[in-house]
């Protein structure tokens, strides 16, 4: 098991401490990071077995609607996913999925929204998906062409959404369109859209180096009530900024869980690999790198159970989650990059642990908001105040 001396932190309550002992444990019972050729079925599989474990009640707000609590705990999320990550990189996708995908109803649903789909997704009985990215519109929101008109009591939706997580497997889609209220960003509306609605279908399955499900989107005269609509017409980019708030720091647990495992790993292979009649351990080389690989992994544990921590207690942490997810996702691609050296040829074997690693981190520096934009995020936030 990783070193878990942080949950002394002060960010963390005796809550969370027993929160991450107890999913560690079944966590070593129920998951396997061997999930066969069908990533389809292994992520439903893990989606139910989660819902059953009560994991899932963290995902959501509301315990009238299935969630632990009034509000999503972000601190408890972040331990979820970092313990998870740990084990399995699909595990974690499958617990972060139903999160993102349902987080727009936990922040914007009505009470009919709520419990329709929060109280599901909570059992592990529906499966969400957060649909926002457009072949042309990733970083840059505002360049949203997908597109949704009123028309009588319903909406009719146009257009196509790329790199949606979940894709073909979702039994609902939150969907960011463009209503027209005003120009750019604030011309966005949100809608819940179930899987086999007509007029919408999978377009093409997209296949990646750490396999899960994705696909791009296509609606073509897809008719959905107006009931449907999260939040107000116009508000979809506050909707879907408030989510990926909520969410983003959690990519950075996500990244610390996966570089755990590396430095696990890496310091198991130093003190067995037998080299020049001693082991790999013995070189200053390798004790270098394994100080510079546990500084990177505490120094961005820092700043994600900051960033969770402040956000727990009601802050807004647009500029602290930047901070956290950019640190965090390079941070972890360098342990794992180092951990992949240390094991040598055996490191590029398909299947070895530190190569799975190094397929699962490699997303990471790029999903909900990639490091470039990290940066331009946290610079906007330090000269905001100097600019008026």
């Amino acid at each position: 098991m990783a070193d878990t001396a942080y949950l002394e932190w002060p960010f963390f309550e005796d809550r969370h401490r027993e929160l991450a002992a107890a999913l560690d444990a079944w966590a070593t019972a129920n998951v396997s990071q061997e999930h066969g050729r069908d990533v389809d079925d292994a992520c439903k599989a893990l989606v139910r077995s989660l819902g059953a474990g009560g994991w899932l009640r963290h995902a959501v707000a509301g315990t009238a609607h299935g969630g632990f609590g009034p509000a999503i705990d972000t601190r408890a999320v972040c331990l979820i996913r970092e313990t998870l990550a740990r084990h399995s990189g699909l595990a974690d996708f499958a617990f972060a999925m139903q999160g993102l995908g349902s987080g727009a109803i936990s922040l914007h649903g009505t009470e009919a929204q709520r419990q329709d789909y929060l109280t599901r997704v909570a059992a592990g009985q529906a499966i969400a998906a957060f649909a926002l990215s457009e072949p042309d519109a990733g970083s840059d929101v505002a360049a949203m062409a997908c597109a949704a008109r009123a028309d009588g009591d319903d909406y009719i939706l146009d257009g196509e959404k790329t790199w949606i997580s979940n894709g073909g497997i979702a039994d609902f889609y939150v969907v960011f369109a463009r209503t027209g209220e005003a120009p750019g960003a604030r011309g966005l509306s949100a809608f819940i859209v179930d899987a086999g609605t007509p007029g919408f279908e999978i377009a093409e399955r997209i296949e990646v180096i750490a396999p899960h499900p994705l696909a791009r989107l296509r609606f073509n005269q897809c008719r959905i009530p107006a009931s449907r609509r999260l939040g107000a017409p116009g508000e979809g980019f506050k909707v879907a900024m408030r989510t990926l708030d909520v969410f983003r720091t959690s990519v950075a647990a996500a990244a610390l869980g996966f570089a755990r495992r590396a430095l696990d790993e890496a310091l198991q292979r130093a003190v067995t690999r037998r080299m020049f009649k001693g082991v790999l351990a013995d070189f200053q080389l390798t004790q270098s790198k394994l100080a510079q690989m546990a500084t990177a992994i505490d120094s961005a544990a820092l700043l994600t159970y900051r960033a969770a921590w402040l956000r727990d207690q009601g802050r807004t942490v647009t500029r602290e989650a930047a901070m956290a997810k950019m640190t965090a996702t390079e941070n972890a691609q360098q342990v794992i990059d180092a951990a992949v050296q240390m094991f040598g040829g055996l490191g590029v074997v398909s299947e070895q642990p530190v190569e799975r690693l190094y397929r699962d981190v490699r997303a990471l520096r790029i999903y909900e908001g990639a490091t470039e934009v990290q940066q331009l995020i946290i610079a906007r936030e330090l000269l905001k105040p100097l600019q008026g």
